[in-house]
């Protein structure tokens, strides 16, 4: 349970119709099997302790005892589990018979929860049998114990893990409009157990899944789906054992055709920080027949997949239409803003570098939108002191390529007489040094839209405005920032996506764009050594597939540094050393905390992703706000 996840489970155990005893049986046995695994939570099929498919023998006496007494015999054989279960059964109430979830844990029932919609249609026709759950909860005296909660809706705390609540409603009631589950979360469940005997028709399974995750998606809650399988009457229908774990529509784990366990983990804090953020669900509905209980606190082993570079689809096919997708919103936002500002031409400085060739080409798209020539893209090379061949020749072909007018204004002997200006030795290869060429680059481009009457596109991207990895007024400033909320690892898949894009419409195209590709990150503000590139950004900073996981995980999901030292480990660990990523992960939270003040004066830019570090937009953080506190926490790391 350390840093919010919590070890979930569903379960589907062998069954045999109307045999109790062999079903209770094989309840708890499943209750030890989902205890060992780690699991703090396990949901079972719907009326699991005698079967779903009884029919009228629901009617006869002796099967209803002897469900009951199937419960007694799993609540003292697990008299010691903490695992919180859901086992499915029928519970008779001042004369009628309602499809029940018990919750329970260590031998003790935490309460009961009545199936609210059921289903009479088709092969179900559950009216004949069950009521609907009551209007009103009520407590019962039930299998040996008094005063047992009963009633829809209730939900069911961890008191020394209070983002865990639980919330359970039974197969039809994920059906219908008015879902339980929705005033369950509105009370503050954040867990939501469906035990289901749903059959397997051709389709069902993806309507099935879809309900599924939708619903955690629109609940913003982990969702666990245990259904009926092998043992159900197979006279008119099938039961799949359907299993599904989601988590605020992701889903984290499937089975079906095949009783057994399936386990994940459902990060509880997570899920807390987006309600939150979002206010999804404005005033809380009141709590209904609420119930705690207590779990051992312990680090929950990981098995459910962390994505290394989280703003990066790991599927071609997915990858592909991301990509499309970004370069469509980011080439409509500056064909509005050309059109908007009446500009003539789109400056850009051209480097021979990743992101301004992304930006270059985002701009290349806007102006086909436009129905304007490519010669009103600007494209400036500004060759100075750190100016490698490779990076000035691949920008001269690209900006040919893309039938832009190519300037090229070399910027030495400028820096160099601002230099004497201001009394700075050549020699002294200082931040100064640097800055000053970002500085004279960008009031180069200022002065060459003016002469043009153009506006200059920004080519600084995400990760770099993260770490402040910019020259405050130089390449820092633009009219329109195309890049803005584009992180690192993306650039790079967004050229590829082009460079493939053009294989066979222009083969030297694709060729400069792949050796654009090849070419170490740099900003080329320090002298080549023997012509080559003698500053490597990745080797200052970090790794960028670093700083982007840190960066998705901070402002995506506000984890704290030790949840994503802990997460960098487990997606990353067989790339880089714990060491490599403490010393890092401290670098980015200095750096991010310290740079603010750049970011707080950003030029306007299209957001593409949920990650966006507009001023105006996504983040607001004052510029002299302290880190001390997420310090501490990495001093302890």
């Amino acid at each position: 349970m350390k840093d919010g996840f919590v070890s979930v489970a569903c379960g589907t155990p062998p069954l045999r119709l109307a045999d109790c005893d062999y079903n209770a049986e094989q309840t708890f046995t499943m209750m030890r099997s989902a205890e060992q695994a780690g699991a703090k939570v396990l949901v079972l099929p719907e009326l699991g302790l005698t079967g779903y498919t009884c029919g009228d023998l629901f009617y006869q006496d002796a099967l209803l005892r002897g469900a009951e007494q199937a419960l007694a015999t799993v609540l003292e054989a697990t008299r010691n589990l903490e695992v919180v279960t859901a086992v499915g059964m029928p519970v008779r109430v001042n004369n009628k018979l309602y499809n029940c979830a018990v919750i329970i844990q260590k031998g003790s029932i935490l309460g009961i929860v009545p199936k609210t919609h059921l289903p009479n249609y088709g092969e179900f026709y559950e009216k004949r049998q069950f009521a609907p759950a009551p209007a009103e909860d009520d407590y019962i005296s039930f299998c040996g114990q008094e005063a047992v909660p009963f009633g829809a809706g209730q939900i069911f705390t961890c008191e020394n893990l209070p983002e865990l609540v639980l919330g359970f409603e039974i197969c039809e009631d994920l059906w219908a409009p008015e879902s339980p589950s929705v005033a369950m979360a509105r009370a503050g469940a954040t867990v939501i157990c469906n035990l289901s005997a749903s059959n397997e028709v051709l389709g069902k399974d993806r309507y099935r899944r879809q309900l599924v995750t939708t619903q955690s998606a629109k609940l913003l809650c982990g969702y666990l789906y245990a259904s009926a399988g092998e043992g159900e009457s197979t006279s008119d229908v099938v039961f799949g054992a359907h299993q599904l774990i989601a988590e605020n529509g992701t889903l984290l784990g499937e089975k079906r055709f095949e009783n057994g366990l399936l386990l994940s983990e459902i990060d509880v804090q997570k899920l807390c920080y987006e309600r939150r953020r979002t206010q999804a669900f404005g005033e809380a509905e009141e709590k209904k027949n609420y119930c705690g209980f207590t779990l051992t606190p312990v680090t929950t082993k990981l098995t459910r997949y962390i994505a290394p570079k989280p703003f990066v689809p790991e599927g071609k096919e997915d990858r592909d239409a991301r990509c499309r997708e970004i370069l469509l919103i980011a080439s409509l936002g500056l064909k509005q803003r050309m059109e908007h500002t009446g500009a003539k031409t789109a400056v850009v400085g051209l480097s021979g570098g990743l992101d301004s060739t992304l930006a270059v080409l985002i701009t290349g798209l806007a102006m086909k939108m436009l129905d304007r020539p490519m010669t009103e893209i600007v494209a400036v090379t500004m060759p100075c002191f750190g100016t490698t061949d490779r990076t000035r020749n691949n920008a001269v072909i690209l900006a040919e390529k893309l039938g832009a007018t190519l300037r090229t204004v070399d910027i030495s002997a400028s820096v160099r007489s601002h230099f004497k200006d201001i009394g700075h030795d050549m020699a002294d290869h200082s931040v100064t040094f640097e800055n000053a060429q970002a500085r004279e680059r960008t009031q180069v481009l200022m002065d060459i839209a003016n002469q043009t009457g153009g506006i200059v596109i920004g080519t600084g991207d995400l990760s770099e405005l993260a770490l402040g990895w910019c020259t405050y007024n130089g390449d820092h400033m633009s009219m329109y920032a195309v890049n803005a909320s584009i992180p690192k690892t993306l650039v790079r898949h967004l050229v590829a996506y082009l460079a493939r894009d053009n294989a066979e419409k222009d083969e030297a195209l694709r060729d400069v764009l792949e050796d654009i590709l090849d070419t170490p990150v740099s900003p080329e503000l320090l002298p080549a050594v023997q012509g080559q590139i003698s500053q490597k950004t990745e080797d200052l900073v970090g790794p960028y597939e670093l700083h982007d996981f840190f960066l998705y995980y901070l402002l995506r999901w506000g984890y704290s540094p030790r949840k994503i030292y802990r997460l960098a480990q487990y997606a990353l660990g067989g790339q880089y050393s714990r060491e490599v990523i403490l010393k890092w992960l401290k670098t980015f939270y200095r750096r991010f905390f310290s740079q603010q003040f750049k970011r707080n004066c950003l030029p306007d830019g299209p957001k593409v992703g949920t990650v966006a570090l507009s001023p105006r937009g996504d983040w607001r953080m004052p510029s002299d706000a302290q880190w001390t506190l997420w310090q501490a926490e990495l001093e302890t790391l």
